[in-house]
């Protein structure tokens, strides 16, 4: 699709793909968040993303309106991207990048979740290093954050092998709870110290001049 330009935008890396959420690749991954494998222990925080819902077919209906809203509501200052995670022409997952008031701070969040099928492997790392690359390579991005619970170990171990500084703790909600979180913050100097030169972006151009006109 050369009409929408996010929809054409992907990253490779050696271990997987991040593709761009088109309505092809969610139908494709809908039967893992119906099968209930999108779900995490411990469960993520209130995102409008969020899988808490327990009829299937009602969860997968939120899942795909709050992908498609999102996509409605791209602008230069707020953005969210939708990447589908592929490995070995498997789609397993989603990587999104969050753009927080980009023009006028150049930061960037991510959010993602893995198949329960395809977890403690590396891949979540890996996705983090590719939404990373897209950001500050693609993008132009200055600053990422990221944010996990307390006992989220795996989120908070990705964050500091990827060189994220703690930036704090803060109070969110999960399943309508309230729970503790780490803030993490990546500069664009530390991940440029540690740029990888095997991840390749696609697409990208057309994307971010489209972005910055909306």
């Amino acid at each position: 699709m050369t009409t929408y330009p996010f929809l054409d935008v992907s990253v490779e890396t050696p271990m997987l793909r991040l593709r761009a959420a088109t309505d092809e690749l969610l139908e494709e991954l809908a039967h893992v968040v119906r099968a209930g494998k999108a779900s995490a222990d411990p469960a993520p925080y209130d995102d409008p993303m969020s899988f808490y819902e327990p009829d299937p077919d009602l969860r997968v209906a939120k899942w795909l309106q709050a992908i498609w809203r999102g996509r409605g509501m791209l602008n230069a200052q707020s953005w969210r991207l939708f990447f589908v995670v592929v490995v070995d022409d498997e789609p397993i997952g989603m990587q999104d990048i969050i753009g927080v008031n980009f023009t006028t701070f150049g930061t960037v969040a991510t959010f993602s979740w893995v198949s329960a099928d395809h977890r403690r492997r590396g891949i979540g790392r890996e996705m983090r290093s590719g939404a990373l690359q897209l950001a500050f390579d693609g993008l132009a991005a200055t600053e990422a954050s990221s944010e996990a619970f307390v006992d989220n170990h795996g989120s908070n171990a990705i964050s500091r092998d990827l060189g994220y500084e703690s930036n704090g703790v803060e109070w969110a909600t999960r399943g309508g709870e309230p729970a503790l979180m780490n803030r993490w913050r990546l500069t664009r100097d530390t991940w440029a110290a540690q740029r990888r030169d095997n991840i390749r972006l696609r697409g990208v151009e057309p994307c971010r001049t489209l972005l910055q006109r909306l």
